[in-house]
């Protein structure tokens, strides 16, 4: 566990310092996407929670994720990125899809120039532009934490953005980086990709972890505390 706090204590972290944000919805990491975008130099949003703030943009999303009631707190995001000063990177383009299924008819979209995702189709991945820009970005950092997938990484279709993120995360942890990845399906990416030994360190504390980094006082990290004190 002190390894894990030592990790995970952001305001001690070398900067440039990015956070790359995925999973399915907003509602379950904004507390931690509020805490982060105060904290960090680069915010990467990507997974189904990145379809609120695209819509937050004015962009067409067709039938993906969003949660309606949170578009203005998205869009306050953005503003307090904007006022801060913190590069925030949003999907340029995804790969569309017809249908949620494993082998469902699919396209990259770009969002650049108007374009949008056409009515009934969905967004299940990063596409190969915002990848590179994800990727282009990440070479500017010292220090990198990574929760939630970028992708419907069930479907190896869908899970090509997240596991080319693994992919550059390792390699910018070989090249002196920290990096640090927590959250089911993110170890379960890097473990895919055979890199999980090359990351900075890898938590197991889930939901423990995104709560900490959101700025939550976790009892037995409080009790820890009190007894070291």
């Amino acid at each position: 566990m002190e390894k894990e706090l030592a990790f995970l204590r952001l305001d001690e972290a070398e900067r440039p310092l990015a956070a790359i944000i995925g999973g399915a919805k907003v509602s379950s990491k904004l507390p931690v996407i509020t805490a982060l975008v105060e904290k960090v130099n680069i915010l990467v949003l990507g997974g189904g929670l990145a379809f609120t703030f695209l819509k937050a943009q004015g962009k067409d999303v067709g039938a993906s994720l969003v949660e309606d009631d949170l578009i203005a707190t998205a869009s306050g995001i953005i503003t307090k990125a904007e006022e801060l000063g913190v590069t925030l990177i949003v999907p340029t383009d995804v790969i569309a899809a017809a249908e949620f299924k494993a082998d469902a008819e699919n396209e990259v979209i770009s969002f650049a120039d108007g374009g949008g995702i056409r009515e009934g189709w969905m967004g299940l991945d990063a596409g190969p532009a915002t990848v590179a820009a994800i990727a282009d970005t990440l070479a500017t950092a010292k220090t990198i934490i990574w929760n939630g997938p970028l992708g419907v990484f069930e479907f190896d279709a869908f899970a090509q953005g997240t596991l080319a993120i693994a992919t550059k995360l390792a390699e910018l942890t070989g090249a002196g980086c920290t990096s640090i990845v927590g959250g089911g399906d993110s170890v379960a990416a890097v473990e895919k990709m055979g890199v999980a030994s090359e990351m900075s360190h890898v938590s197991t504390g889930g939901g423990a972890t995104l709560e900490l980094l959101g700025g939550a006082t976790l009892p037995g990290v409080a009790a820890i505390a009190d007894l070291s004190a």
